[in-house]
């Protein structure tokens, strides 16, 4: 499976905002010069993540975006599936219905048992864990 740039720059926002969670809101500029992803891009990626309630904003000279839940609590596949818009290595696991062989396909226990694979790797790990040494 291929991670689109929403996932992978997303993830990246997540990972910066956790690594300074200490310190208060966060300016967008900020995590943008650090990540080399543009504002324009990040403030695209902040709304699907405000609406999920992984980040909240604050308004005003000292605002920025921090994370809204603890960092234990949010894990990559979290992230990933939410910004993904095909969140299945195929479309038919779905919806059945996106295929007109569904029944008889001899692969689709394959891409299902891959998917899966994928997703309990990404599952298995949380921002807390990112930001530990061990995943530089």
């Amino acid at each position: 499976m291929k991670l689109s740039t929403r996932s992978r720059y997303g993830t990246k926002l997540m990972v910066d905002l956790a690594q300074h969670v200490d310190q208060g809101p966060v300016p967008i500029y900020d995590i943008a010069k650090r990540q080399d992803i543009s504002v324009k891009y990040l403030e695209q990626l902040i709304i699907p993540l405000k609406k999920a309630k992984y980040i909240k904003s604050v308004r005003g000279p000292k605002g920025g975006h921090m994370l809204a839940k603890a960092l234990e609590e949010v894990t990559i596949g979290d992230i990933v599936r939410l910004l993904e818009s095909e969140p299945w290595v195929v479309p038919c696991l779905e919806d059945p219905k996106k295929c007109n062989v569904t029944d008889r396909c001899r692969t689709r226990r394959l891409w299902e048992k891959a998917s899966k694979a994928f997703y309990d790797t990404l599952d298995s790990v949380t921002l807390a864990e990112i930001i530990k040494s061990h995943w530089k």
